[in-house]
């Protein structure tokens, strides 16, 4: 009796122990809807797979810029010339529905604290994981605006 009682009493905690682990889902908050809105929109559809300039000037604060490091320095890509590359790019041949310009995304990290945010993005094309992105966003009266972007290149 009393090794029974001993067993279930141990597998009740196993359970309970397991059980503990066993995410819930997460409610997203209205921030965070509207951030990853921005990014769909502006970045992924923007800049990736519609090359649509006008919803990259709507999501992207006019001084981001994408940041890489060349050596010891820090190279900026401002968002002038990223908007500029797009619409050249997408007046040339561009088919959206071409395999090789349809990128899948995931929205790795989320995390908003009151008017700023940090998003992490990975992008792959042709199944393979092609980027990782990190995009700082800020709350503007006018709403949320990418800042700014570091990356890694697969």
């Amino acid at each position: 009796m009393k090794s029974t009682l001993k067993i279930t009493s141990i597998l009740g905690l196993i359970a309970l122990f397991i059980f503990s682990f066993i995410s819930k889902p997460v409610e997203i908050t209205a921030e965070e809807e509207a951030v990853k809105k921005v990014v769909f929109e502006s970045y992924v559809n923007g800049a990736f797979n519609e090359l649509d300039a006008e919803s990259m000037e709507k999501g992207f604060h006019k001084d981001f810029s994408i940041y890489t490091a060349k050596g010891e320095e820090i190279s900026k890509y401002p968002i002038a010339d990223w908007v500029a590359g797009v619409r050249k790019r997408k007046a040339g041949d561009y088919d959206s529905k071409n395999e090789k310009n349809v990128w899948d995304h995931k929205f790795a990290i989320l995390d908003v604290t009151g008017g700023a945010a940090q998003v992490k993005v990975e992008l792959r094309n042709q199944g393979k994981h092609v980027y990782t992105d990190y995009l700082s966003l800020l709350k503007f009266e006018s709403g949320w605006k990418i800042v700014a972007k570091v990356y890694h290149k697969h």
